[in-house]
């Protein structure tokens, strides 16, 4: 799945377009390096988004196309 849609379907960013923009942008990392939005992740890669307010590092547990809001977040694990 593409980072993208995946920040998307997990509901970290609100919209595809706003995740595109920050990959564009040079502020969505996988496993220590920059991406585009076009970057296909595995489950266990390691992402690291920055905002404003600071930076959100997590794993990814599971792929899924569509989610419910209430199991968004069993797709990843946040990491300290």
């Amino acid at each position: 799945m593409r980072i993208d849609k995946f920040l998307k379907v997990s509901r970290i960013l609100k919209r595809r377009t706003v995740a595109q923009e920050a990959a564009v942008a040079g502020k969505i990392a996988v496993n220590g390096k920059e991406v585009k939005p076009a970057y296909r992740l595995k489950i266990g890669d390691v992402v690291e988004v920055s905002f404003a307010a600071g930076t959100l590092k997590f794993r990814v547990l599971e792929l899924k196309e569509t989610v419910k809001k209430e199991e968004a977040a069993n797709l990843y694990e946040v990491l300290p």
